[in-house]
């Protein structure tokens, strides 16, 4: 079987990737930590102006489900469909990282973060501190990594699971979050508030 983990160059583009996003985040004027002044492991209050600042929160399991999609869909472009001609499927993990990278960019931009004001319970969304955007790339490659370890059938039943697990905590996860910004509800936004 074709194997997607990284080879040593695969590892160093990675990290090239990573740095590179950071970068951009910096010139893009994102707060490097949260405002507050500190940065901690955990904050799980959602509606909260420290929401999306620290290294992991009630949304970090959508980026590690990020990083078991990222997986399935380079196994089927590698393995099944044979796309990419010469290149090595070793290069699959910096692809996800640079895809995850430009989600972490393009979430900080007014037009997506007034978009997550308008339509999602996000209502004082403010985009992410970049050590937050930063563990949100880290939380995808522990995600891709998971996927190259453990059989389908476990990746799937980890994903369906932390999915209805931020569902019943938080009323939100990675399925009504793209909903949400792609065909917003208010039936869903409501039910959303009353938790």
């Amino acid at each position: 079987m074709t194997s997607l983990l990284p080879h040593r160059r695969a590892l160093v583009a990675t990290i090239g990737l990573a740095l590179l996003v950071l970068a951009i985040l910096l010139a893009m004027g994102r707060p490097p930590i949260c405002e507050c002044g500190t940065v901690k492991l955990w904050h799980g209050v959602v509606q909260s102006s420290e929401n999306s600042q620290h290294i992991a929160d009630w949304y970090s399991p959508s980026h590690l489900i990020h990083g078991l999609l990222f997986y399935f869909f380079a196994w089927i472009l590698w393995t099944k469909l044979k796309l990419f001609g010469g290149l090595p499927a070793k290069w699959a993990l910096p692809i996800a990282v640079a895809f995850e990278g430009f989600w972490e960019v393009l979430e900080n931009t007014p037009m997506i973060i007034d978009r997550y004001r308008e339509v999602t319970v996000s209502w004082g969304y403010v985009g992410d501190s970049i050590v937050n955007s930063m563990s949100d790339i880290g939380w995808m490659v522990i995600g891709f990594l998971l996927a190259a370890r453990l059989p389908v059938w476990a990746s799937v039943a980890f994903a369906i699971a932390l999915e209805l697990f931020t569902l019943a905590v938080i009323r939100d996860n990675l399925t009504l979050n793209i909903w949400m910004l792609i065909w917003p509800l208010d039936s869903i936004r409501e039910w959303q508030a009353m938790g």
